[in-house]
């Protein structure tokens, strides 16, 4: 799921209000922009490497328990502001002398982390590449058709940190020269990197900076909660998987064993907190289409539709239908979105053909209010086109890069053919455009959906004889290629909008997409190290390693072994999916604001209720707060989201300490119904 959640919207009359807001800042620094060079310093590659390795552990959180990631980028810019200020002013009351604190430094700041965080999600950690563990692999069933044991390979730090150095830069350079197409010419929104060049150009402004000296104050805060009120859980959960407070039946317990209750999450209230409310009240309507309606419905027929005897994780029984239904809700929405946005990516582009083929040559008579802000504009492209990339080095970067790639991956994944990763690699810049003006344009990204269609694709084309690897193989290079270059669009519209040059805008993407190389894979063998992961009945169920594995199989057998009505009951739900967002797309705002989203929908389908449940809670939350004091809630729900996320995820490190050196926790609470006497 990833970043294919929420949706900001920015207008341009309010990109001119920010401009007119941040004037006091923009004369400030007038003549002391920083060479690109002084915009990279020691310090904030150092906190950007802290703050990497913090938003690493949230997301892989995350992606192995829901795989809902909200967007971290606010949090990266606030928490970048909070360090380097901290250290500077604490060297000053030493009295040392410190390089002021710009804008551009803490843009790089964000970039660093955005990138470095970036790869804990496409880099297949909860999906593509545990997908070809050997515990995946016997969970769907060593009997079952198309699983086979040849096509298992299980997670290695090397091999991980050698693939996600061969396939991560690629979508940087594909993309590099058409910054000024996408960003000057275009003039694509990127509503989540404009929103945070607002965020860090308030921050260096003094009434900016008060408010965020205030949101750091609130998000250490609710992080000290989060991270006590974990700590407290821990004593609680026994060494059973139904112990503590993750298993408190809140709502009874009928309800608890259709896991219907609220497991006092933190991290899932947080992401309440920041994903729009139609995300959570579509999560919420999912988990009771699915665990209220549907799954009691099929497992009333046990034994005429499947097999009445089967284990709760068979194929053959009930937990194929979870995880097929859930499977059709997200290619039916990916493959809606996808067709969208080409369209309007295919019709944007033509009218702006049109366009600037009919310009008039006329000069306008402009105001000074006009004249102030087209100087303005004047002076963000005047550094944003000053320190150049030349289009030979992106051009050799990526043929370069696509050449060891090619020679190296089938050492890694042997199905997988160097002639299929070259041409991966021919059709790849296409979809990197695709996707990085699609995400301009509406702020979703549809990273996993190319991924997925890579991975129909090649495990089809592979056959039986190692189509899964292939598949999966594949799926991993079109995400992270297609993602990068969304994410370096995105940044480099931060930078536009902050006046930080594009080279050093570049330069960091580079190095925070190295720190993610090497932290990602750590931070994940931290988790696989300590914990169960992929257990259906722990807290790490990897629930979309079974999905795309699942999707590989298919791509190579068909649907042969689906249970009985599955297939029908898949058609119903992928046709739901289409015309759900035909129908969102159609109606008036007033209206398509109330229609679900299926890719949201989708995920309870497969988990559970009970994160639904919290995530509910964090938007009634909001909710309330909005009604009370909008501003306040504007100001610092952010804060306190990130707060709350931060502090379970900080919890983490300690929490998989315990576990490696075998210390469990003294106490299990768990609840059963009273005797009946």
């Amino acid at each position: 799921m990833g970043t294919e959640g929420s949706s900001v919207e920015i207008s341009e009359p309010l990109l001119v209000e920010e401009t007119q807001k941040i004037r006091a800042v923009e004369d400030a620094d007038h003549h002391q922009i920083p060479e690109w060079k002084e915009q990279i310093t020691i310090r904030g590659l150092a906190v950007s490497a802290v703050l990497g390795s913090l938003f690493c552990i949230i997301t892989h959180k995350l992606n192995l328990t829901v795989g809902i990631i909200p967007s971290l980028n606010v949090a990266a810019g606030l928490l970048g502001f909070f360090f380097v200020k901290s250290w500077t002013s604490f060297l000053s009351k030493l009295g040392f002398h410190v390089k002021p604190f710009t804008r551009q430094e803490n843009t790089v700041i964000q970039t660093c982390v955005v990138a470095c965080y970036g790869l804990a999600f496409s880099g297949g950690f909860g999906s593509y590449l545990l997908a070809l563990d050997e515990r995946t692999y016997k969970l769907i069933g060593t009997d079952y058709p198309g699983n086979r044991v040849e096509d298992v390979k299980s997670p290695g730090l090397w091999w991980m940190m050698g693939f996600l150095f061969i396939v991560s830069f690629l979508g940087l350079f594909s993309l590099v020269p058409l910054r000024k197409v996408m960003v000057m010419d275009y003039k694509l929104t990127y509503p989540s990197g404009t929103a945070t060049a607002m965020l860090i150009n308030s921050f260096h402004t003094k009434t900016g900076a008060e408010l965020a000296g205030n949101q750091v104050r609130c998000l250490g805060k609710y992080l000290s909660i989060s991270f006590f009120w974990s700590c407290f859980k821990w004593f609680f959960s026994g060494i059973g998987d139904s112990c503590g407070f993750d298993n408190f039946p809140t709502l009874g317990l009928l309800l608890y064993k259709n896991t219907f209750y609220f497991d006092f999450s933190p991290t899932y209230i947080g992401c309440g907190l920041i994903c729009p409310h139609i995300v959570n009240c579509s999560v919420l309507l999912g988990a009771i289409i699915s665990w209220g309606f549907l799954w009691p419905f099929i497992s009333q027929h046990a034994g005429d539709w499947y097999p009445a005897d089967l284990g709760s994780n068979d194929f053959k029984g009930l937990y194929g239908y979870k995880v097929f239904i859930a499977i059709s809700l997200i290619l039916g929405d990916g493959l809606y979105n996808l067709v969208k946005i080409i369209a309007i990516t295919i019709k944007e582009i033509c009218n702006k053909g049109t366009k600037q083929s009919n310009l008039p040559v006329t000069t306008e008579v402009l105001d000074g209010e006009s004249s102030k802000l087209l100087t303005e504009q004047k002076r963000r492209d005047e550094v944003f086109l000053k320190d150049r990339i030349p289009s030979w080095v992106a051009a050799s970067g990526y043929v370069g890069l696509a050449a060891i790639s090619t020679a190296t991956m089938p050492l890694i994944f042997p199905p997988l053919k160097w002639y299929l990763v070259l041409g991966s690699y021919i059709i790849a810049p296409a979809l990197a455009f695709c996707n990085s003006y699609g995400t301009g344009l509406t702020d979703w990204s549809l990273a996993s959906t190319y991924g997925k269609i890579g991975l129909f694709i090649f495990a089809s084309l592979v056959g039986t004889d190692g189509g899964v690897v292939a598949g999966l193989a594949a799926c991993g290079v079109m995400m992270t290629i297609v993602a990068t270059a969304a994410d370096l669009m995105q940044d480099f519209k931060t930078g536009y909008l902050t006046l930080s040059s594009a080279k050093s805008m570049f330069v960091s993407q580079l190095v925070g997409t190295a720190m993610g190389c090497i932290i990602a894979p750590l931070t994940f063998w931290l988790f696989w190290t300590a914990f169960d992961i992929g257990s259906p009945d722990g807290p790490y169920k990897a629930p979309y390693a079974v999905i795309f594995r699942e999707m590989a199989i298919l791509g190579v057998q068909g649907f042969s072994e689906l249970p009985k009505h599955c297939l029908a009951i898949c058609c119903v739900f992928f046709v739901a999916a289409l015309v759900i967002n035909l129908l969102r797309d159609v109606t008036p705002p007033k209206v398509s604001q109330y229609i679900p989203i299926p890719m949201a929908m989708a995920v309870p389908f497969y988990i559970g209720a009970y994160f639904a449940i919290d995530m509910f809670v964090g938007t009634v939350i909001l909710y309330i707060w909005e009604r009370i004091n909008r501003k306040d809630a504007e100001d610092y729900a952010g804060a306190v989201a990130s707060g709350l996320i931060c502090g379970d995820g900080i919890w983490t490190i300690p929490s998989a300490i315990l576990s490696i050196l075998r210390i469990n926790p003294p106490i299990c609470m768990y609840f059963g119904p009273s005797s009946s006497g």
